[in-house]
């Protein structure tokens, strides 16, 4: 059964969300859509727009549907789903899942991706973060769960610039040293089109089929990134470390194993991001892709073939307060012992 995308927008207080879900709202080739939010009078809906409510949905002229959030977000999608199924509602192609501005997104993602009821019929198509162009430098000083908002995006929008007079191009050295991976797109007076906010995760959304190494970006982590000097730059951008392990020797299903519960037992908070492909020595045939926020991670999806390119295992992590060296060291070990185990067997 196809999974409905979804695509979570998320960004600091008055970094330009409202806008951007407003924007994409009134775009009539968006009829299919399904916006989840915590309240409607957050995106000021215009009266003119709403066909018909029903307490939780909200339903648009252009046919687009508005679902609050009641409850948990695993409530709300499957009663958003189950009125899909029945008929209650359009039939939307895709979901938009808008985070408030203090939020940390991985929770939310640890839901698309790994609550076995929702990952069942969803899919994460990508993480989208809008970063203010006039005050986000300040933002990313101030606040360390827009510094976190920032870090996991498979996608910067940069609104405002057009208000910006100076410092767009220092912000953008930051937030390409904070996310080396993710490409950052400057918005100019608020337009923005629905290509911008779905297509950035690995799968295109038309075709079904994977963009592993656009959806990677593994080259960005190996490329210098422009130098932040120690009084330039604040603890909390310090304290985030992205990086791409590069592993030429497959995995066994038994090391993949080990490797999840290794990075799983971290201490919370210091694994924010996973995502990779990964030679496996039982299927070395088809790639198999992680992802995982936080300490949890979604079942191994299993790719037909590989793409164009090396074999080897590319995994990104994007971290918190912790090294790089402590992740080589597990993956040294986990090698060691896998190695001993077939050695033994044979």
């Amino acid at each position: 059964m196809a999974r409905i995308p979804v695509s979570i927008i998320t960004g600091f207080l008055g970094s330009g969300k409202t806008t951007l879900l407003n924007t994409l709202l009134r775009q009539p080739d968006l009829s299919d859509v399904a916006v989840i939010i915590n309240e409607f009078g957050e995106i000021g809906l215009d009266h003119h727009l709403v066909e018909s409510a029903d307490g939780q949905v909200v339903q648009l002229e252009n046919g687009c549907l508005c679902c609050t959030i009641r409850g948990d977000l695993v409530t709300t999608l499957q009663d958003l789903y189950h009125r899909r199924a029945a008929g209650k509602v359009q039939k939307f192609r895709r979901a938009v899942i808008e985070t408030t501005g203090l939020a940390d997104p991985a929770p939310v993602m640890q839901v698309v991706l790994a609550d076995p009821m929702v990952s069942r019929v969803f899919e994460l198509d990508g993480v989208v973060t809008t970063v203010d162009g006039l005050l986000g430098a300040v933002t990313l000083d101030d606040h360390e769960e827009a510094v976190r908002q920032v870090a996991v995006a498979d996608r910067l929008l940069l609104t405002k610039v057009d208000l910006a007079t100076k410092g767009i191009e220092t912000l953008k050295e930051r937030l390409a040293t904070l996310n080396p991976g993710a490409p950052i797109v400057e918005i100019v007076r608020g337009n923005v089109g629905a290509d911008l906010v779905f297509g950035a995760g690995l799968y295109d959304p038309s075709s079904k089929s994977a963009d592993v190494r656009t959806w990677l970006n593994a080259e960005a982590y190996t490329r210098p990134t422009a130098h932040l000097h120690d009084h330039d730059i604040n603890r909390h951008d310090a304290r985030i470390r992205a990086f791409c392990v590069d592993q030429e020797e497959p995995f066994t299903l038994r090391g993949l194993e080990m490797l999840f519960e290794a990075i799983s037992g971290l201490e919370e908070g210091k694994l924010l991001r996973v995502k990779g492909m990964v030679h496996v020595a039982e299927r070395p045939d088809e790639p198999a892709i992680i992802q995982g926020a936080r300490n949890i991670f979604h079942t191994l999806e299993w790719l037909p073939g590989w793409p164009p390119g090396s074999r080897n295992s590319q995994i990104i992590f994007i971290t918190q307060d912790f090294d790089r060296t402590e992740i080589d060291e597990i993956l040294a070990l986990i090698n060691r012992m896998t190695r001993t185990i077939g050695s033994n067997r044979a």
